[in-house]
């Protein structure tokens, strides 16, 4: 019947809200926690994608550039400490991170030191989660920042610095899928 066929053709915003749970809108009003949701989900894939391998095999360099495990999640590390402590002015306390943060070289924060081990880069990971969860709870998604390394939007938000930190943790948990997949399939 046509009413039937009416149905079937909804539009795709009616096919996304139409299956959600009540309290759906509510929480899409919130929308610092959706991006905190998001971020969480992202860092916790980093997590995931890191443990339960060596030490000498979440080193293995598996690409031309020498991508490994360990070097992606060192790098999210010292870049989480850079958009939530650095770019809205919190202090950071750790000399080790602070060098890195202030570093001309691009690519220092991709090489752990070789004292650390897969735990201790995990560990350190996680220690910079919640730094930054410190940094952004008490503040409002309008809460200035500002990335002295962006050419364009140097002046920005907190909802920005989110907005870039859950496109970035997803891009390397995504290089973590295909270098565990060389690992161990």
């Amino acid at each position: 019947t046509l009413a039937g066929v009416r149905q079937i053709c909804r539009t795709p915003q009616q096919l996304l809200f139409a299956e959600q749970p009540a309290d759906y809108t509510r929480h899409m009003m919130n929308s610092k926690e959706l991006l905190r949701e998001y971020l969480n989900d992202a860092r916790n894939a980093v997590i995931y994608k890191a443990q339960g391998l060596s030490d000498h095999l979440a080193r293995k360099p598996l690409t031309p550039t020498g991508t490994h495990v360990l070097g992606v999640v060192h790098h999210l590390a010292i870049t989480e400490y850079g958009y939530f402590g650095q770019c809205l002015g919190r202090e950071i306390n750790n000399p080790y991170v602070q060098e890195l943060t202030d570093s001309d070289d691009p690519q220092a924060d991709f090489l752990p030191p070789a004292h650390f081990t897969a735990g201790d880069i995990i560990d350190f990971y996680q220690q910079a989660v919640a730094f930054c969860e410190q940094s952004i709870a008490p503040l409002p998604l309008d809460a200035p920042a500002e990335v002295p390394w962006w050419i364009r939007r140097r002046h920005t938000t907190l909802e920005q610095l989110m907005i870039h930190m859950i496109a970035e943790t997803s891009r390397h948990a995504g290089h973590l899928d295909i270098v565990r997949e060389q690992l161990d399939g």
